[in-house]
């Protein structure tokens, strides 16, 4: 008896060690991805990681390497709708907006973009993903963004190329709100049209002039312009104005917060555009549509 209850005690320990399974396909996330993936079954989590062996980055005079913070990841877990994936891709800038449209049109949800260093040469983005759907779906989108790095950078290996300058022109102020459908401004040669919306924080009323703003800045010449700005959204919002930009070609630079515990919760966008005043304008009015009070 002693025996069989000391067998029994060596089965439990080793059942207890052995690894549990996800509950997904993790081998089909590896053939996929064609990255090799790290199991952590006590979250429930496999978790595959493309460090940015391609690039040189210097951060303050020290040259970076990946496990400073210079590489991809995308971490898989078993949900209702099959599996749920949250991610951070690592981009130069000219890669991030070609990757976020292939994140966008392959049904990964863009969650957030900003910089994580100060003083680095070339300049470094990062933009969290996130998306729930199959093992097929997840994994083929992660692929997809990660190939577009790949392809942008060999297209251009030295890094951004710098455009050339923007001669200062007249803006046709009234073209813009007559599109838009909002009033605007003229400071000097440049055209700004702000629109309030509204938020609460610990039941004070937060409007216009205390941040709660979407606006667009026009600069440059009527047929050569060149319009940044930021779009004030509800959580809600986040993903269709995403879509309306980048669908119209509009560059996204910014995902992030300005407040915290306001209600309803926002998120702030921040873009820049080129084309003629007329077709940024039209652009931003297909985005705006979608942000409502």
């Amino acid at each position: 008896m002693g025996q069989i209850l000391g067998q029994v005690s060596l089965l439990l320990v080793l059942m207890a060690q052995a690894p549990r399974p996800l509950g997904f396909d993790t081998q089909k996330i590896e053939s996929i991805t064609g990255l090799k993936g790290t199991p952590f079954p006590e979250e429930g989590v496999f978790k595959v990681s493309a460090p940015r062996t391609d690039i040189n980055v210097v951060v303050d005079g020290l040259k970076m390497k990946p496990p400073m913070g210079l590489t991809s990841w995308a971490a898989f877990k078993k949900a209702r709708t099959g599996v749920m994936v949250m991610g951070d891709l690592t981009m130069l800038e000219d890669e991030v907006n070609p990757v976020m449209s292939v994140c966008l049109d392959n049904g990964l949800e863009v969650t957030a973009l900003h910089n994580h260093f100060f003083y680095d040469a070339p300049k470094v983005m990062f933009m969290h993903i996130g998306g729930s759907g199959s093992v097929e779906q997840l994994a083929g989108a992660v692929r997809k963004a990660l190939d577009k790095i790949k392809e942008t950078r060999a297209a251009s290996p030295s890094g951004p190329a710098r455009a050339a300058e923007v001669a200062a022109g007249s803006i046709d102020g009234g073209a813009i709100e007559a599109i838009v459908g909002h009033k605007g401004q003229a400071s000097g040669d440049v055209f700004k049209i702000t629109v309030g919306r509204r938020s609460s924080h610990h039941g004070v009323e937060v409007t216009n002039n205390l941040g709660m703003n979407t606006w667009m800045a026009f600069a440059g010449t009527d047929g050569n312009a060149r319009v940044d700005g930021d779009f004030a959204m509800k959580e809600s919002e986040l993903q269709g104005v995403l879509k309306a930009l980048r669908s119209s070609g509009i560059e996204v630079v910014a995902i992030h917060n300005h407040m915290t515990m306001e209600e309803p919760r926002t998120v702030f966008l921040h873009y820049w555009g080129r084309g003629s005043t007329r077709e940024l304008a039209e652009k931003l009015k297909k985005a705006l549509s979608i942000t409502k009070d």
